[in-house]
């Protein structure tokens, strides 16, 4: 038996190991494990060398809890420790035996996991006591056992071993009593060990029998040692695929379609992604694609490793390039990451494209599920944004799909507007906006569905790559203006008329928070009498600021329609004519009472005609402010007679509602005044 000292520079390395060198207190378990794995893959290898003779047997890393002496095991039959090794890597911290093993057998070495040295260590973050019992696989080895309480003191003593390898016992602490408990054991085994490439056991399998849960006499393997990331594409075929995607996501609906990387050069990757379905919203979660460093789960936290639009996917990325911090527990600044992330979002792309060019109807069938994801990619990734304008699909209110290319080319020549900009059509949902569809496909436009939640920023971007097209809502202006063609046509209406119109139908409008601005165009006698319409930019803008905080202030904004009189309509010409009817004797004293003092102020501007502010005199002044109050006056007098006409008249209040209807405005307690003012009106 001999005593010593662990060769470490500080007596406060134990803390700061417990305390800081891993995040989570469970990753213990997969370097311990991991270190047993190792261990197995150098006695593999040197088997393979011929430098082991002996025979292998079985070679599966075991998992043991026993409660009552408070321990948790774990046990190999690798290549196991003398007593100058157990000095060597496990008495000086941080010297890496996987690091010497790795240089002298790179050309053979099986997968091996470690490379700090450290990950021992992380035992006593759980541990009271851990212990060391190995049997080296030299031939006539001593067994050791190395016993140390989370202090640099340690004990090293020859012991007995029937076979080779290492049991690491680690003496749980009461305060992390709870990695003794069965179910968390199996759970982390799960979590982090479950693709190690040896096979690990835990307990035995149970089964039901008689209404309970009964051990068996088989043993419980609880990891995959060849998951399919680690097999050739042309030996798997779809079903492999889908039968991993459940292993990897057992709740899930089954994904879209695949994509198998397989990189050696610049770099070693190994993975598979799958395209999930994503609903028409951005389901951003990123913990589904699982990194892996040689089949040892690493992190489900891949925003350096994958640019974030592909943290939409679901699937495995291992590489024992990608460079991870000391506790192997996330990724480090390096130029390698950069590099990987760059090929797999062209991998991606260009899987994307094979797919849509090998099968355009089933890739069709499946653009609604894809979407979100394409258009997020190339909203936020420029590179993509070149690949991906290949395959992004539109899809028209007949449920056609084009790719931009191929919609430019049908609808160029009747959607380009007089300043020679091609216009695209679109609505946001087919049934609300039918009746503005319906006006736009009469005059043989096409009309797009951009339902999605990212079209208002798509837009935007097509709209920045081809300064000569332009997106437009169906429903953003009447139909002559949203493609103008030539001069639209003026209206038959005085600006009398449309001032005292303007009241009448603010009259009937709703007054809740919306503002609706009365406009007049000149659109036919068999078009719609009112249209209510949104312009475009600020639709847009409230649009985007619901995903973006940067814009709030749009999205705190009111709403603003135009209410579209059409002055061509007979109902309208009918309004007027009642107007006229009910209030011409009294518009005409306002009038008479208006003209003097119209004439008054005019007379009073041509005095100032000239002159300085300075040099009008203050008598001068103080009677326009006088003259300009009286026609205040009388114009609140006219505006007030209008107003009470427009309240007053039923046909006003129909013509609104049809139009708030037509744009699925009118709900609750109006839209049933609505029905019972329609019923009385057909009596």
């Amino acid at each position: 038996m001999s005593t010593g000292k662990i060769g470490v520079t500080s007596q406060d390395l134990f803390p700061i190991i417990k305390k800081f060198l891993y995040s989570d207190h469970d990753i213990f378990l997969r370097e311990i494990v991991s270190n047993a794995v190792d261990a197995t893959q150098k006695l593999k290898t040197l088997a393979s060398t011929g430098e082991f003779k002996g025979e292998l047997g079985e070679l599966t890393v075991d998992v043991k809890i026993d409660k009552e002496a408070k321990t948790l095991t774990i046990s190999d039959r690798g290549i196991g420790l003398t007593k100058e090794e157990v000095e060597k890597y496990i008495n000086q911290i941080a010297f890496s035996g996987a690091e010497e093993f790795m240089d002298k057998y790179k050309d053979q070495a099986n997968a091996i996991i470690g490379h700090f040295g450290l990950g021992f260590y992380s035992s006593f973050m759980v541990s009271d006591k851990v212990e060391i019992l190995s049997l080296s696989h030299k031939e006539g080895a001593q067994a050791v056992r190395w016993s140390c309480e989370g202090n640099p003191e340690y004990t090293l003593e020859a012991a007995e071993k029937a076979d080779r390898g290492t049991d690491i016992i680690m003496h749980i602490s009461d305060e992390e009593k709870g990695f003794l408990e069965e179910g968390r054991i199996q759970e982390l085994l799960n979590k982090y060990c479950k693709f190690l490439p040896i096979e690990i056991t835990f307990g035995k399998k149970k089964e039901w029998k008689d209404g309970k849960q009964v051990e068996t006499e088989e043993a419980n393997v609880v990891n995959d040692t060849k998951p399919a990331w680690t097999k050739k594409p042309a030996d798997l075929t779809e079903e492999n695929y889908n039968d991993f995607y459940r292993q990897l996501y057992p709740m899930s609906d089954e994904p879209l379609f695949h994509i198998h990387l397989n990189v050696d050069y610049p770099f070693n990757l190994t993975g598979i992604l799958y395209f999930p379905k994503i609903k028409n919203s951005v389901e951003i979660q990123k913990n589904k694609i699982q990194l892996y460093c040689n089949q040892v789960f690493v992190t489900d936290s891949v925003e350096g490793i994958v640019p974030e639009f592909l943290t939409l996917l679901h699937g495995v990325i291992d590489s024992p390039d990608i460079p991870l911090n000391v506790s192997r527990s996330y990724l480090q600044s390096d130029g390698n990451v950069k590099k990987i992330s760059n090929h797999i979002t062209k991998k991606v792309a260009d899987s994307l494209f094979d797919i849509f060019k090998k099968d355009r109807e089933d890739f069709e069938k499946k653009w609604d599920d894809l979407r979100i994801f394409v258009q997020y990619g190339m909203l936020t990734e420029e590179k993509f944004y070149d690949r991906a304008k290949k395959f992004m699909l539109l899809k028209n209110t007949d449920g056609k799909y084009f790719t931009t290319e191929e919609y430019e080319t049908i609808v160029k020549e009747n959607q380009t507007d007089k300043d020679g900009n091609m216009i695209c059509l679109y609505a946001t949902h087919t049934e609300e906006q039918y009746t503005y569809i319906d006006l736009a496909k009469a005059k043989g436009y096409d009309v797009l569905l951009m339902d999605s939640q990212l079209d208002n920023h798509l837009i935007n971007t097509l709209e920045q790559k081809t300064t000569t097209t332009r997106y437009v809502r169906v429903d953003s202006d009447v139909i002559e203006k949203l493609i103008q063609k030539d001069e639209v046509k003026a209206s038959s209406l005085t600006e009398e008329q449309k001032n005292d119109l303007i009241p009448v139908f603010n009259a009937q409008l709703p007054n809740e928070k919306v503002n609706y601005i009365v406009t007049f165009e000149a659109l036919g006698a068999e078009a719609q009498p009112l249209m209510i319409t949104q312009a475009e930019f600020m639709r847009r803008m409230k649009d985007m600021a619901a995903m973006n905080p940067g814009m709030a202030m749009y999205g705190e904004m009111p709403d603003s329609y135009n209410l579209v009189v059409n002055t061509d309509h007979a109902l309208i010409e009918k309004i007027l004519e009642s107007k006229d009817t009910e209030l011409s004797d009294k518009i005409a004293e306002i009038t008479a009472k208006l003209s003097p003092v119209i004439a008054e102020k005019e007379a009073l501007e041509a005095l100032k005609k000239d002159k300085k502010e300075d040099e009008v005199p203050q008598e001068e002044k103080d009677k326009m402010a006088e003259v300009q109050k009286q026609i205040t006056e009388i114009n609140a007098e006219r505006r007030a007679l209008l107003t009470g006409f427009g309240k007053d008249n039923q046909i006003v209040k129909q013509l609104i509602d049809l139009a708030l209807l037509a744009n699925n405005m009118l709900k609750g307690e109006e839209l049933a005044k609505f029905v019972k003012r329609s019923i009385n009106l057909i009596k």
